[in-house]
């Protein structure tokens, strides 16, 4: 395996091959139905074909296509089955693995960050990556104290590449259209080209990360690693052991499911209310169920381990009041008041004017898991919300389309739908309003919220 392809013209050669890909296994299918194969057995025999050099291309070029194919696979929740179903596997690989760099590459990074003696520091260093991701991969190792460490080094020419996959794959975004029917593909690779500049920047991840390591170091509930060591290109952690979330969500039993989805969602709320600051990469690869005791049969005492801090949203006072205030008097029905602190907030332009009463009616549906005591995510029912949402004839698709999206808004909704499609991955049953009435500013009316347990077990 090469190093990481830096110059753009063999990047865009290889993201351009994906359209051209399709293109070719469409003549492939029209040529086996020719030949008698039945169009129930092509099209799958030519969706796997598509899936696996999607995985393929995104795996070996990582930087923004890998980012950009780990966004989808968090989506993947929401695309019709048959959409759906033979992309799944290739999507999320994504979540947990990517070719690896050269040993040599790796050595080269430590020996010029970490300097000529590098190996001084560690009792132990595994040279096969035990992860890989967009912008780097992890090796296991002991650092010199005895301490086990998970070493993250980023790969060379990682911030151009990440510019510049994002950038074509902008310019590709109808023809991958296709993959995720009904949604607008191009914001979401803006939004992600918007915030590269931070994940690449391994002082900022750190500092986050012992944050919240320090702020939930006594959590029953939710485990971070803290920071043993940082510098240019390499990030040194305490390792967690634990069961990857894909576990769960592909092999994971009722109990196992739902006590990740309530974790999940109470890390979600919780975070920002003790740290100010929101972890916004919530892909499966970066959460880990920690079994407590010898034996972890009690699934309860489950904890959840939360790993990879490069993408936060500064969040000073926590979550926007607005936002529980908003879902709270959706709730009780108040369609003027609702109307009113969406158009004060921005999400209703001036020069937009709307029917409360439609805007009440669009989002009750979307809540719904914020009204009930429990809820069960299920795949079909973020399914029916996109299909409500996707479908041009419907109101709620004209409607939507008229709304605004506060670009410091943007981080928030794409963690809370991103969380929501996790949920429903692990078809967890989640007391979710629970959480919004512990951690969410303004869900409950002033004087009625408690406060937010230190020690909130499920």
């Amino acid at each position: 395996m090469s190093d990481l392809p830096r110059k753009a013209v063999t990047r865009t050669a290889k993201l351009a091959a994906l359209p051209l890909g399709f293109a070719g296994r469409a003549t492939w299918g029209l040529g086996k139905r020719i030949g008698g194969k039945s169009a129930e057995i092509v099209a799958r025999e030519l969706q796997q074909r598509t899936a696996e050099q999607l995985f393929r291309v995104l795996g070996e070029l990582k930087g923004g296509a890998m980012k950009f194919g780990q966004a989808l696979s968090v989506f993947e929740s929401a695309l019709p089955e048959e959409v759906a179903g033979p992309y799944r596997a290739a999507l999320t690989k994504l979540q947990e693995a990517a070719p690896p760099m050269p040993t040599r590459t790796v050595h080269s990074v430590l020996e010029e960050r970490l300097g000529d003696e590098w190996r001084e520091l560690f009792l132990e260093f595994e040279d096969k990556p035990s992860a890989a991701a967009s912008i780097g991969q992890v090796h296991r190792a002991v650092w010199h104290d005895g301490r086990e460490v998970a070493v993250k080094v980023q790969y060379p020419g990682a911030g151009e590449a990440l510019l510049s996959d994002l950038a074509q794959l902008g310019r590709f975004a109808r023809l991958l259209g296709p993959l995720i029917p009904g949604m607008d593909i191009k914001p979401l690779i803006t939004e992600l080209r918007d915030r590269v500049s931070e994940e690449l920047d391994y002082t900022l991840e750190a500092q986050a990360q012992q944050e919240h390591a320090e702020e939930f170091a006594d959590d029953p509930d939710v485990v971070v690693p803290g920071v043993v060591h940082q510098s240019d290109q390499v990030l040194v952690t305490e390792w967690i052991d634990g069961i990857p979330l894909a576990e769960i969500i592909a092999d994971g039993t009722p109990e196992q499911r739902d006590r990740a989805g309530q974790l999940l969602a109470r890390f979600l709320f919780s975070g920002p209310a003790r740290t100010g600051l929101l972890h916004a990469d919530p892909h499966p690869g970066n959460f880990r169920l920690l079994p407590a005791g010898d034996d972890g049969d009690d699934v309860a005492d489950w904890r959840l381990g939360v790993l990879d801090f490069g993408t936060v949203d500064r969040l000073p006072g926590g979550l926007p009041e607005t936002i529980g205030a908003c879902l709270r008097m959706t709730l009780e029905g108040d369609a003027e008041t609702v109307y009113e602190l969406l158009r004060e907030e921005g999400f209703v332009k001036e020069t937009i004017d709307l029917d409360p009463d439609a805007v009440l009616e669009y989002l009750l549906p979307i809540i719904e898991p914020a009204e009930a005591d429990e809820f069960t995510f299920t795949r079909g029912w973020i399914r029916s919300q996109a299909a409500r949402i996707a479908d041009i004839r419907s109101p709620a698709h004209q409607l939507g389309k008229q709304l605004n999206l506060p670009p410091s808004y943007l981080l928030i909704h794409r963690v809370t739908l991103s969380t929501i499609g996790v949920l429903c991955q692990l078809n967890a049953t989640v007391r979710l309003r629970e959480e919004l009435e512990w951690w969410l500013p303004g869900f409950l009316p002033e004087g009625d919220a408690d406060p937010a347990p230190a020690e909130a077990h499920v």
